[in-house]
């Protein structure tokens, strides 16, 4: 590190560490914890690689604290000492030690912190499955009543494909109005057939949270609000302060077979009967279920208006590639799969109608929103064979994989491995047996997307200058170079530079 970047890091520490003077003019233990958990969020990014950036600053900045050797570094290191990660906070409390040991004052708070006792819970959700307040109550040893309520929001993991059924974390606070708060919640369940209010174990509150937020905390830029950070340290002390226990019911298996079944007894229903074109329902309606399944953590029986409004000006847009009669007829079986399925799951008669305002409200954007791949120049026909499966984000690298589809080749399959070594050798006429099989490992792993940085890396070569044939003989290289070592792939590829091509 130069000795500027090095000036720089420590003028940052030092304003952290005058922040960290207000612990010394606090007597709540709970406003001391407030103010470390935002000293503590300065740095958060919600993004993979956050244990590696907590790492260099945030113990870095605790090494500077101790080496300062002030009551507010040991105020700062107390309070980290129950808040930070676990190396934080160990190395936290062997600062905290050091300097008491050296004749630091400690805050008179420091004690109580450790004293943190959760009371109850309460779970505050709407009956679409959309999002949840969780509301955890905590006292210092029987005093200082605070609630932390947390909202986790189960619709965004289609929108970041995540797997797991927890939901992502969107927002957390404190509240120390708890009587008030949970006045407010129980009011709005009894005067809302939407609404649902209920106290629930201590365990199971932590079951729901703690996979939630760390689905959260590995996320590129995740969708949590501005104030965020400055809770998030204090969120997963409270959540490690309650019990162990609760479970979360399995992510429903649904297997070719029983989606089938799905689909026939919807086309057989009453909801079904006015839809004409029965071939494009039936494909809507697997795309429908795909969606459930897959990014909706196992419910395709589950409907909303922000899920369904998720799912038509979001998802097929950026996933899914619809011939025109199924984008014509995709918001009508929408609609009709919207009753069928809330018979089948007892919604609300009000929940039904919102759903189905919030399906027609979209219906007059989905066209604008859902750009068919054919109205941009390439031919329908080519780009069907590209998308067999309709996954409409490998078109672009699909494309570039196998360039050469038209004129002489026209009639060739790029899904069947035959016809792709024929394109390969026709673009690569000098290459020899050995190469081809490079290439065509290449073309496999673009097609099929794996790992996803192939596909990232290649657009940043070309967006650096580089010309495609050397592009694509560099990373045939790579593929070749690491085809059994998938980490080491992975590593090469983010290292390329336009330079070594």
């Amino acid at each position: 590190m130069s000795p500027r970047r090095a000036e720089e890091i420590s003028g940052i520490f030092d304003d952290m560490l005058v922040h960290a003077r207000e612990l010394l003019a606090v007597r709540s233990p709970l406003d001391a914890e407030l103010i470390v958990s935002e000293i503590l969020g300065a740095w958060y990014g919600g993004r993979s690689g956050q244990g590696d950036l907590e790492k260099a600053v945030g113990e870095a900045l605790l090494d500077h604290a101790i080496h300062s050797a002030t009551p507010a570094a040991l105020a700062l290191l107390s309070g980290v000492a129950h808040l930070g990660t676990p190396r934080q906070a160990a190395k936290a409390e062997r600062g905290a030690l050091r300097l008491m040991d050296a004749g630091v004052a400690r805050p008179p708070w420091a004690d109580r912190m450790g004293l943190v006792e959760p009371s109850a819970c309460y779970l505050s959700k709407d009956v679409y499955g959309d999002q949840k307040t969780v509301i955890c109550t905590f006292t210092y040893a029987g005093e200082e009543e605070h609630a932390l309520v947390v909202l986790v929001d189960q619709n965004l993991g289609g929108r970041w494909d995540c797997p797991a059924d927890s939901g992502l974390v969107r927002d957390a606070w404190i509240s120390s109005k708890v009587e008030r708060l949970l006045d407010h919640c129980r009011g709005q369940a009894s005067s809302s057939a939407l609404m649902e209010f209920a106290e629930i174990d201590p365990g199971e509150a932590r079951a729901l949270l703690e996979p939630a937020l760390d689905l959260t905390g590995s996320l590129r830029d995740a969708p949590v609000s501005e104030t965020f950070a400055s809770y998030n340290a204090l969120l997963r002390a409270r959540i490690r302060a309650l019990p162990p226990g609760g479970s979360k019911p399995p992510v429903p298996v649904w297997s070719s077979d029983r989606k089938a079944t799905l689909v026939a007894r919807f086309l057989a229903s009453e909801e079904a009967n006015d839809l004409s074109d029965l071939a494009a329902a039936g494909r809507c309606v697997d795309r429908i279920i795909a969606y459930g399944c897959a990014r909706d953590f196992g419910r395709p029986l589950r409907v909303s208006p922000l899920k369904c409004e998720m799912f038509l000006l979001d998802w097929l847009p950026r996933k899914v590639f619809l011939s025109p009669s199924e984008q014509e007829a995709m918001p009508h079986v929408l609609a009709a799969w919207v009753r069928w399925a809330a018979r089948r799951t007892n919604l609300p008669d009000d929940g039904v109608r919102a759903t189905l305002d919030a399906v027609w409200d979209a219906t007059h954007k989905f066209g604008e929103a859902y750009r068919d791949p054919a109205a941009s120049g390439l031919e329908r026909a080519l780009v069907e064979k590209l998308l067999p499966d309709g996954d409409l984000e490998a078109l672009p690298r699909r494309a570039f994989a196998l360039p050469f589809l038209t004129g002489e080749l026209a009639g060739l399959d790029p899904a069947d491995s035959a016809d792709r070594r024929v394109m390969l050798a026709y673009e690569h006429p000098g290459a020899t047996e050995a190469e081809l099989d490079g290439y065509e490992r290449l073309a496999d792993r673009l097609w099929k997307g794996d790992p996803p940085e192939l596909w990232e890396t290649t657009q940043r070569l070309l967006d650096e200058g580089g010309q495609r044939h050397l592009v694509v003989h560099g990373l045939m290289r790579l593929v070749v170079r690491f085809d059994r070592d998938r980490p080491g792939l992975r590593r090469a590829l983010r290292k390329i530079r336009v330079e070594d091509l």
